[in-house]
């Protein structure tokens, strides 16, 4: 199992650093199809992948990251509404085929998934993106690790024993400083490319905000699991799971570290 995980992980990280490094349609096609993998996933976690009210869900994702593509970002909440309309509108006209939690469970997936992990793209599309787009990278996989190491270190107390008996508070604490070191080193190494304001406090800010926010959603994926009985989402990636089970954390990261970003350079002006 090691062995998988090491080589699948290799392999991810240099398919992470093409993909990302060239942006464009090659990122925006790969956010798409780890998007709607991802919410198969979900929704066969949910008990509704069978079902015909989950293609609301993938047209729903599909028609979302189109008006990304075509800068219609301004549409987004409408878009958003309309999605919730039409799986209200599916609900009655077919009552009482669906229970109301299926719906929901059909339009939690759009945004839990296809939503958040837009924002990989987004950041990606910033002035610096090329840059900042590796702070989601270095917040949530450098979290993992630090949190991991520190956690076998010292951790004593624990943070959730019910849904993750192995996470501490002491790892938590330290995922969380060695992102914003890895974020200050990342700062160090290309403030002079980078056009942004004070890049080593929002790369050191962006990147700690990141890390709270990773673990977060690492514990969310993890409670769905749970709550369903199921060890993975999925088989896809060898000794990883599913699509889920490797970038759960990252669907809350990446919208974290594009709003901190943003937020960051707005107060710095």
């Amino acid at each position: 199992m090691f062995g998988k995980r090491l080589v699948s992980g290799i392999v991810l990280v240099i398919l992470a650093v093409l993909v990302v490094g060239l942006g464009g349609i090659p990122l925006f096609l790969t956010s798409l199809m780890i998007s709607l993998i991802g919410q198969f996933e979900l929704y066969r976690a949910l008990g509704i992948d069978h079902k015909s009210i989950s293609a609301i869900g993938y047209i729903s994702s599909l028609v979302y990251y189109i008006l990304i593509l075509f800068e219609g970002r301004s549409y987004m909440a409408a878009m958003i509404t309309a999605t919730l309309m039409v799986f209200m509108t599916a609900y009655v006209i077919t009552f009482p085929e669906y229970k109301t939690e299926e719906i929901t469970a059909g339009f939690f997936g759009v945004c839990y998934v296809s939503v958040m992990m837009s924002y990989l793209y987004l950041t990606r599309q910033l002035p610096d993106g090329k840059y900042l787009v590796w702070l989601i990278f270095l917040s949530s996989w450098g979290c993992d690790t630090a949190a991991y190491c520190v956690g076998m270190l010292i951790g004593r107390h624990k943070m959730t024993p019910a849904l993750s008996p192995k996470k501490s508070w002491e790892g938590a604490v330290g995922g969380v400083l060695g992102a914003a070191a890895l974020g200050f080193i990342f700062a160090m190494a290309f403030a002079d490319r980078m056009g942004i304001d004070s890049p080593v406090f929002s790369c050191v800010f962006a990147c700690g905000i990141g890390a709270v926010i990773s673990q977060i959603g690492d514990l969310a994926a993890s409670a769905i699991k749970r709550n369903h009985n199921i060890k993975d989402y999925g088989n896809i990636i060898p000794g990883h799971g599913g699509i889920l089970d490797r970038f759960d954390s990252m669907l809350f990261t990446a919208p974290a570290i594009y709003y901190a970003i943003n937020f960051a350079v707005n107060i710095l002006k």
